[in-house]
């Protein structure tokens, strides 16, 4: 099986970092921190007027249509900038659901959130809170054993605060009319999905967020001198970085498989999905451990920007699953009697 992405899809990633780097910079960042709602609509209609809002709606309600696994590699970009916007959670978690729900709800929202005009986000008992809430127009909420969808005048919102100044998270609770969209098996089955999705979000933004934290420090120990020479050359800071450097391409490759597995709709989807962000969070907290040993009190210091993107992986570590969570998914997968394991039943 090849895994090598498609020249095409290579070059749209290339495109839209270029994009994102530029216009996602560490000052518009702290900007939006002091902003009411901490977003920036003005970027949020950038995205749309690129067609990134779109990009995973089918066709026929006026988006790109594309998979999971074409959007994966836009997710690492948007968690290499550390981006604010909800744009990640829209593609990935909120859009396949509308889609899997069908009917008039579908398309009512779908073509809105193509254009960037509406914004729609999930709420699952397993995050406990509900990110970007505030700025919602349509929620889609897991109540018990059902999932709801109720517009932003039917719910009331309880701010909490985040090691991440850029998540905005509230507590929702319905105080108006609600729309019961599915029950029973058919709710389980998409409240799965969606935490999968979520999962793999988190993960691939997760590696983004690693390599920018290895390029600041890079950055870093090329620029401080000690002894007359960068720091970046002695031997004890290069095996931080190196290691680092390790754990994120051992990473990689579970991320993608995880991004295939949920396209393909194959049955071993959530056990991929959890070693993905198992994987990639562990590389994320590795680098922002290691990056801020090599910056030294430096790194503690609001002034420097990596702190703006260690927060942030150390909130996706806990976000759609923490650890326990995800460990104990993989673990019930290996230790059922007859399970399929090793090189061989990988793609079995």
């Amino acid at each position: 099986m090849d895994f090598t992405f498609t020249e095409d899809q290579l070059l749209f990633q290339d495109s839209v970092r270029d994009f994102l780097v530029n216009e996602i910079t560490p000052e518009r960042i702290r900007a939006s921190w002091e902003s009411e709602s901490g977003r920036d609509s003005a970027l949020w209609s950038q995205l749309a007027e690129l067609g990134l809002t779109g990009m995973t709606v089918p066709e026929a309600y006026g988006g790109l249509g594309m998979s999971e696994l074409d959007f994966v590699l836009l997710a690492q970009e948007c968690g290499y900038v550390a981006l604010p916007e909800p744009l990640v959670h829209s593609a990935l978690v909120a859009v396949p659901l509308l889609v899997d729900i069908g009917g008039e709800l579908a398309d009512q929202w779908l073509p809105k959130v193509a254009t960037g005009e509406a914004k729609v986000v999930v709420g699952l008992e397993q995050n406990l809170l509900v990110e970007d809430a505030h700025v919602a127009d349509l929620l889609l909420l897991q109540q018990g054993d059902s999932l709801v969808a109720a517009t932003a005048d039917a719910v009331s919102l309880i701010h909490n605060e985040s090691v991440d100044p850029s998540r905005k998270l509230f507590a929702v609770s319905v105080a108006g009319e609600a729309v019961v969209v599915a029950n029973g098996d058919q709710a389980q089955s998409l409240i799965q999905s969606s935490l999968d999705r979520g999962a793999l979000g988190a993960a691939a933004q997760a590696l983004g967020l690693a390599q920018r934290m290895i390029d600041l420090s890079v950055q870093y120990t090329s620029d401080r001198k000690q002894f007359g020479q960068a720091i970046g050359a002695f031997q004890a800071v290069k095996h931080h970085m190196a290691n680092v450097a390790v754990c994120l391409e051992y990473a990689k490759a579970p991320v993608h498989r995880a991004a295939y597995s949920i396209a393909c709709k194959e049955s071993v989807a959530s056990h991929a999905v959890s070693q993905a962000k198992l994987n990639a969070c562990e590389a994320a907290n590795l680098a922002a451990k290691n990056c801020i040993q090599v910056h030294g009190a430096m790194g503690y210091t609001w002034e420097v920007d990596l702190h703006i993107y260690m927060k942030k992986a150390w909130a996706m570590a806990n976000s759609w699953g923490d650890a326990g969570f995800h460990k104990t998914r993989v673990a019930n997968h290996i230790f059922t009697d007859g399970a399929a394991l090793g090189a061989g039943a990988t793609f079995a």
